[in-house]
């Protein structure tokens, strides 16, 4: 991005920014609470690009002080100018850079809500085991990051496991943080009812998913079976009693969405509706990325389901990465819901990415 082009895009900003700041003041507006919702929302999207670019100018100004003043000065001086000359220059490209980036194409679902659905692969109830944890990993990330979580399904096992299990998850920037989190998860650690001590290798896979509104997602009625059961599992006295327990299956696509977790067989319905839509919608997005085969191929991972993107490796308390160079070696602070280590150095180099894509 050319400085020409940077300076017409901070331009735009600045006007934007006041545009929005006399809608807001409009009384008329609180009668639309969606309308203002959505300003209030592109406001603070906008507010750190007019700060940087404020910042902007005044390094810029500072550095063509500086360089006026080793003009004039004597030889004594010119020593310190030229190290505040370096210092303004490499701040004010670390700065610029941060503006590019901001100016990046949003990806639409970022400020959305996920899904993530969690379920167990090779390896038996190891690997439901290991879903269970990776469940508890995000979970605790949320918490982490203030993000509201809501479990919308599960199919659990007797041992604490699941062979698969849905959580949602509604915050701020959910979606950018966690999208790299799809595909396949491998486990390699010495299972409790292991005698021998040998060290068994399962995988998990995760698919993160954006929750789309329902106006994203045409679900005919007729293209639905629904099924009620009694719930099984734990639950008490409720448990077998009565039919609270709901199964849909998308008859077009084979879909099939079971929730039993909530007493009510309405409940059950809506959460099941809620997964099904957003696998719908995922379905539709990766059908329509595949027909841009250029798109999303870093070293970061395309997101597809079947690429192995982590090994969680319990002998050696370490998790690698297998999708960039990096290895840490605090898998339990890890698995305790301590990601950005990892997730930071993908979302950097997605960034760079498209940097190198934008930039002559």
């Amino acid at each position: 991005m050319a400085d020409d082009d940077l300076l017409s895009r901070l331009g735009a900003v600045r006007e934007r920014l006041a545009e929005i700041d006399r809608s807001v003041a409009d009384p008329a507006l609180a009668a639309h609470q969606s309308r203002l919702r959505d300003l209030m929302r592109e406001r603070a999207r906008l507010s750190p690009i007019q700060d940087k670019a404020i910042l902007r100018a005044a390094l810029r100004a500072d550095l063509d002080a500086a360089r006026a003043m080793w003009a004039e000065a004597g030889p004594d001086a010119r020593g310190w100018i030229d190290a505040e000359t370096t210092r303004l220059e490499s701040r004010l490209g670390e700065l610029e850079r941060e503006l590019r980036l901001l100016f990046l194409p949003r990806d639409p679902r970022d400020d959305r809500g996920v899904i993530v659905e969690v379920r167990a692969g090779a390896g038996g109830e190891e690997a439901a085991l290991f879903a269970a944890d990776l469940l508890r990993m995000y979970v605790r990330y949320a918490e982490r990051r203030g993000w509201k979580t809501e479990l919308l399904g599960a199919n659990e096992t007797g041992i604490g496991g699941f062979k698969e299990v849905s959580l949602g998850i509604e915050g701020d920037a959910v979606y950018s943080r966690l999208r790299f989190e799809s595909g396949v998860h491998r486990v390699q650690r010495v299972p409790e009812t292991e005698a021998g001590g040998r060290v068994h290798t399962s995988t998990a896979t995760v698919a993160v998913m954006t929750d789309p509104d329902e106006v994203e997602v045409e679900i005919r009625p007729e293209d639905l079976e629904i099924d009620t059961y009694r719930s099984s599992g734990a639950g008490g006295q409720h448990v077998n009693r009565t039919e609270s327990a709901i199964r849909i299956t998308h008859k077009p696509t084979g879909i099939v969405v079971t929730c039993q977790d909530e007493r009510s067989q309405i409940k059950n319905r809506a959460k099941a509706m809620k997964v099904l839509r957003a696998r719908l919608f995922d379905m539709q997005l990766q059908q329509r990325e595949r027909q841009i085969a250029s798109e999303r191929r870093a070293q970061v991972g395309t997101g597809d389901r079947s690429e192995r993107i982590r090994t969680y490796n319990f002998p050696q308390n370490r998790v690698s990465e297998e999708r960039m160079d990096l290895t840490l070696h605090h898998l339990r602070e890890i698995l305790d819901g301590n990601l950005d280590e990892l997730l930071d150095p993908l979302i950097a180099e997605d960034q760079a990415r498209q940097l190198r894509g934008v930039e002559p």
